[in-house]
């Protein structure tokens, strides 16, 4: 059985990173993954997504409308843009963090303060608090990998050698402070 994992972000927030972790830990474990990403308007804070189908056989990297499991939002507006991507008894994973897109920097829009209210009241959500976690471990950045171990706790997946992963695709420095960043991630769901 195919499962799809649907990971949506801001430019800038390790979307794509986390993407690749999680696609070389499934492949480590022994499955069949396909992968497939859009950068968008990334390098200047847009919409990011990388969509992961695993399973024995999986024959394209694309989840049809409907057909995501799980939608891993890192940044809580876009997790409203793609919920029509979740299959009906999916769930969502979302960062309960803001950036704001341009239209609400400049003054044309307003960014909603009940999205998370407004997911919930449609799909089952977990909600994360991934920004804050990572400044409490010292470094911003690893908000990704904080996600990125939500997804592990959620899909059942923590038998995969993770450390081993983080090991081979992250910066020496940054390692210990990775493998930290993922147990917090494991921990909050």
């Amino acid at each position: 059985m195919t499962k799809n994992i649907l990971l949506v972000g801001v430019g800038g927030q390790g979307t794509i990173l986390a993407s690749k972790l999680l696609t070389l830990g499934l492949m480590e474990a022994g499955y069949d993954v396909k992968m497939n990403e859009i950068h968008g308007m990334s390098q200047r804070g847009g919409s990011v997504s990388s969509q992961i189908r695993y399973g024995d056989k999986v024959e394209s990297p694309v989840i049809e409308l409907g057909g995501a499991d799980i939608l891993v939002s890192f940044e809580k507006m876009e997790a409203l843009r793609w919920l029509s991507y979740l299959k009906p008894d999916g769930r969502v994973v979302v960062n309960n963090y803001e950036i704001n897109p341009m239209p609400v920097l400049s003054g044309k829009s307003d960014y909603s303060k009940d999205i998370i209210k407004e997911i919930e009241s449609k799909v089952s959500t977990a909600i994360v608090d991934a920004a804050n976690k990572a400044i409490e471990l010292g470094n911003a950045k690893v908000m990704n990998v904080i996600m990125l171990g939500s997804i592990i706790k959620l899909m059942n997946l923590e038998e995969i050698n993770w450390d081993k992963i983080l090991e081979e695709n992250v910066k020496a420095q940054f390692i210990d402070l990775n493998m930290k960043a993922l147990k917090v991630g494991i921990d909050l769901v």
